[in-house]
């Protein structure tokens, strides 16, 4: 259980947090394009950072507490799950606030 413990606090993550998209009208989802350029920059960068700091030595993942799928022959995947799905829960709590900003200043 333990090397699956992460990607399942990733997607907890993101059921958690689904529901700002309906019941807060965060409409993270509805707008895939903003989504999926906001998470690529994101991903693409981090990722790159992390690959490189792996293959300088800065830093290592154990072993015990990953699934033992690597992108790229280094990365473990749940490091990129890390970076995708984090700026998604981001960005629905951020859009579900301003959405409730934007419906207080309207009287709703």
């Amino acid at each position: 259980m333990t090397q699956y413990t992460y990607l399942i606090l990733m997607a907890l993550c993101l059921v958690l947090t689904l529901p700002l998209e309906f019941v807060f009208r965060a409409r993270v989802y509805r707008r895939p394009l903003a989504l999926i350029s906001a998470v690529a920059i994101t991903a693409v960068v981090f990722s790159g950072f992390d690959l490189l700091s792996i293959v300088w030595g800065w830093w290592s993942y154990s072993p015990k507490y990953t699934t033992g799928v690597d992108l790229f022959g280094r990365l473990p995947i749940e490091e990129v799950v890390f970076f995708v799905a984090i700026p998604i829960c981001s960005l629905l709590t951020l859009e579900a606030v301003r959405s409730m900003l934007n419906r207080r200043q309207k009287g709703v």
